[in-house]
């Protein structure tokens, strides 16, 4: 018996490394051309050229001569439009966050009051988090019609899903000494809620919350192409025209909404946290 396992077990080793080595050094080149292997699968389905972009821009350099100078007698317009937009992600991000909230509480394990509620909130969360913005804008435009409303509908359904799987989270990981000590003196589960657990971990939901409001600035842009109204679906209406002037200043107000809410937001979360 001993004959015949010899072999095997010198199979798996290497010159100068122990047996254990050798076979974490297998794992190791094994796992290295597993990972090639799908970055490979991955350039020949998702049809990789490179050459075609070198090929390419001298189309792309004529889009951005035709742009330039933007349109700045569309100025007014965009600066409505990025309001707009900024809006569907304000009101949006504030109806996430009201509804968010009981559902992150029931789908924390520590504070969730029963484990029927605990399932069900977690499988609200994840349909509202798994379907993307955009699709759940395509509903909304449907359901309510073209403009801003649908938008700040999707925005909504979907921080949702976003907000309160990060709020359950932050709860699960506070510390449970405050809590218990007011459930030992008798406090009701809202007197434990609101003077324990809220305490402990609102700093990091606020910074949670204004961070989730950038991206949903970015995410409001988009939805404007399927008609969720704000800047994106005049970005939309002006590239079908070819009004490549307009689609430069849209841009480029744009671009300063994004930074000086990411700025701010920025700014806001780091005197908080």
């Amino acid at each position: 018996m001993t004959a015949t396992r010899e072999p095997v077990a010198g199979a798996l080793q290497l010159p100068g490394l122990s047996p254990r080595r050798a076979r974490r050094r297998v794992i190791q080149v094994a796992g290295a051309l597993a990972f090639a292997a799908f970055v490979v699968q991955g350039l020949i389905v998702v049809d990789a050229r490179p050459q075609d972009l070198v090929t390419g821009v001298t189309g792309m350099a004529d889009i951005l001569a035709r742009s330039l100078p933007p349109s700045f007698a569309t100025l007014p317009d965009a600066l409505s439009a990025a309001l707009e937009t900024f809006d569907i992600a304000l009101i949006g991000t504030l109806a996430a966050l009201v509804l968010a909230l009981p559902f992150s509480i029931c789908a924390a394990e520590n504070l969730t009051p029963a484990r029927p509620l605990y399932i069900a909130a977690r499988g609200v969360i994840a349909v509202c988090r798994v379907v993307p913005d955009l699709v759940w804008a395509l509903l909304f435009v449907t359901a309510v019609g073209l403009g801003p409303f649908a938008g700040v509908l999707a925005v909504s359904v979907h921080s949702i899903g976003m907000l309160g799987r990060l709020f359950a989270e932050r709860f699960e990981d506070m510390d449970m000494g405050p809590v218990h000590a007011l459930t030992l003196t008798g406090a009701r589960r809202m007197q434990v809620f609101s003077h324990a657990a809220v305490p402990t971990v609102l700093p990091s939901l606020v910074g949670i919350a204004l961070y989730r409001l950038d991206e949903n600035v970015r995410s409001s842009l988009v939805l404007g192409f399927v008609g969720a109204g704000g800047i994106g679906f005049q970005i939309l209406t002006a590239i079908q025209l070819f009004d490549y002037p307009t689609v430069a200043m849209l841009l480029l107000v744009m671009f300063v909404l994004v930074m000086a809410v990411e700025r701010v937001s920025a700014a806001l979360r780091r005197r908080i946290l």
